[in-house]
């Protein structure tokens, strides 16, 4: 069922005929034939949507938008208005009316009109949700609502008080490094939480940093100096993109974490550490073992427990939440009253891929609100790329029945497409779609026989 429709016209043949055509393609049709009545189903039932007729006696058509805006602001109304009763349509959209359609009116049309005033309820109540929680999610990057941060967030809860080396992985941007922070702060140790980009520090300098050096080791060594390994001693070491250090640092890290001592550059003495080691890499380390570009017994080593971060993309109204908790930290830093996100602007952001993942969403919504001229951050706002990307239709809108697909095509498209995003990775898969992995199977493998015969 598409939503329950609220039918108001005076004329019960009018009425009737909405209720068979609407019923025909999806909808739940309740009618009645005067304002009053519908008023009063109003205060008692739900409906997800009201088509009304302009006239309708005693009360207009007008009066009713203005009341059931009044009543119940959640329910979009629809007005059905004669043909060329542009005043009419225009009034009933300023006394709170979501859209109109002009007699006599198509019946897929209406259907359609209806079905994107259905979306428009739903969004909004989704907002809603995310502004009334928002607050209190700190970690809302971390956590999330989607099942596959569930996933992620219970993960950190199951391993955050072992000492076991655990490996984070996925795509850049997704916030590694707060998941890793995450794993320290539910962990009860009292160091601190240390973090060094093995892309970032050439290897001549990176040995020194994580395993420190003795007084004039080197030029300008003019101190010695522990390494983070013993700095993180009681707390967490982060090795960010370890899939970038090179071949010969990787046999030193191996030593490191077997024997739990390190060799200061320039030192003849190993010094014992007790810290965590958290690793992450956005690049597949199994492929990178197979092509000898990382060590297998290295990857075993720090692989003991694997928490891998979904992309954005994979992340379903998560990308709302974090679209709002963004906007409050850069409306507060820059002192501009922009609080709210567009509903046009939400659709964008859902339909958008997010290939930077968080940290482009981050950086779209700031710059949003540095352009913002309302109190909310509208279309024109949003980086060009998003604000002209048109998402790619699972189900392509034709009012033509020799060109709808049927459930089980709508339903591969969407498998399809699910599995798409998430990298053709099917557990995650099978976690967005809501599917056990062997129903999932059992899909994938009639939609195999299909394309094959």
């Amino acid at each position: 069922m598409i939503g329950r429709v609220l039918v108001i016209d005076d004329e019960q043949s009018m009425c009737e005929l909405a209720q068979t055509g609407l019923e025909q393609r999806g909808f739940s049709v309740t009618w009645r034939t005067s304002a009053e009545q519908a008023l009063q189903l109003l205060e008692t039932d739900d409906f997800d949507a009201v088509l009304t007729d302009l006239n309708l006696g005693e009360l207009s058509g007008i009066e009713l938008c203005a009341r059931v805006a009044e009543q119940r602001p959640d329910v979009p109304t629809v007005v059905m208005t004669a043909f060329g009763s542009l005043e009419g349509a225009v009034g009933a959209i300023r006394a709170g009316a979501y859209d109109f359609v002009t007699k006599p009116v198509a019946m897929d049309a209406l259907a359609l009109t209806l079905e994107r005033a259905i979306q428009h309820r739903k969004l909004t109540a989704e907002l809603k949700r995310l502004q009334d929680r928002v607050s209190g999610a700190e970690l809302a990057n971390v956590t999330g609502d989607s099942p596959a941060m569930k996933e992620v967030a219970n993960l950190v809860a199951r391993v955050a008080s072992s000492d076991a080396n655990v490996l984070i992985t996925g795509e850049s941007g997704t916030g590694k490094e707060l998941i890793a922070r995450a794993l320290h702060d539910q962990s009860g140790r009292s160091g601190p939480f240390l973090a060094i980009n093995c892309a970032a520090v050439p290897e001549t300098l990176l040995e020194s940093e994580l395993f420190g050096h003795a007084r004039g080791a080197f030029t300008d060594a003019r101190a010695a100096r522990k390494g983070l390994f013993v700095e993180a001693n009681g707390g967490t070491l982060f090795l960010d993109e370890i899939g970038e250090m090179p071949m010969g640092m990787q046999a030193k890290i191996l030593r490191a974490l077997q024997e739990r001592k390190v060799r200061p550059v320039g030192e003849s003495v190993e010094v014992p550490f007790d810290a965590r080691l958290v690793a992450a890499t956005n690049r597949d380390l199994e492929s990178e073992v197979a092509d000898r570009r990382f060590r297998e017994d290295l990857f075993y080593r720090i692989n003991v427990v694997r928490i891998h971060v979904p992309p954005l993309r994979a992340r379903g109204n998560d990308i709302l939440l974090l679209a709002k908790t963004f906007l409050e930290r850069a409306a507060e830093r820059s002192g501009k009253g922009v609080t709210r996100i567009g509903n046009a602007v939400a659709e964008r952001l859902l339909s958008y891929n997010w290939p930077g993942n968080v940290r482009e969403l981050e950086n779209c919504v700031e710059r949003a609100v540095a352009l913002a001229r309302f109190d909310e951050i509208r279309v024109d706002d949003l980086p060009e790329k998003i604000r002209d990307h048109s998402g790619q239709q699972i189900l392509p809108i034709s009012n033509d029945p020799d060109e709808m697909p049927t459930m089980a095509e709508v339903e591969e498209r969407y498998i399809q497409s699910v599995l798409k995003a998430v990298g053709g990775n099917k557990t995650l898969a099978a976690r967005v779609l809501g599917f056990d992995r062997r129903t999932l199977y059992r899909k994938l493998e009639r939609i195999f026989q299909v394309a094959t015969n």
